[in-house]
């Protein structure tokens, strides 16, 4: 079973890096954290894909900054709540829920607002140093 987990892995990688690549397009789908999750499988698969997709100019630094500092950068951030806006205000016009299902489908975007909020914008620069 121990060599099937590499092909595994490399399969979901790409997987999510299709994903990432179509959300780059597509403006309601999120790209970085289908690369995050694709640097993840293809760190346990791929040396060489790893290596392309934390050095891509465009895909690379918001995986970099999620990994080295568990960081989301102020753009990032302001995209996620437009997007959760977005996606919230169509819930509620294409479902037009129940209480039950407001009040739950609400307390999932406030957490979700909330934990993107929370996280840094970036690293942080040590005193004294030119960053």
């Amino acid at each position: 079973m121990e060599h099937l987990k590499r092909p595994f892995f490399m399969s979901i990688g790409l997987i999510l890096s299709g994903i990432g690549i179509a959300g780059a397009f597509l403006p309601v789908l999120p790209s970085t954290i289908f690369f995050i999750g694709a640097a993840y499988f293809f760190a346990r698969s791929s040396p060489r894909l790893e290596a392309w997709l934390l050095t891509h100019p465009l895909f690379g630094p918001p995986v970099v900054a999620w990994q080295d500092h568990g960081a989301i950068p102020r753009k990032a951030k302001y995209l996620a709540f437009a997007g959760m806006a977005l996606g919230f205000v169509s819930f509620l016009y294409l479902v037009q829920p129940g209480l039950w299902l407001l009040v739950g489908v609400s307390l999932f975007f406030a957490a979700s607002a909330l934990y993107v909020g929370t996280r840094p914008d970036g690293p942080t620069p040590n005193p004294g140093s030119d960053l």
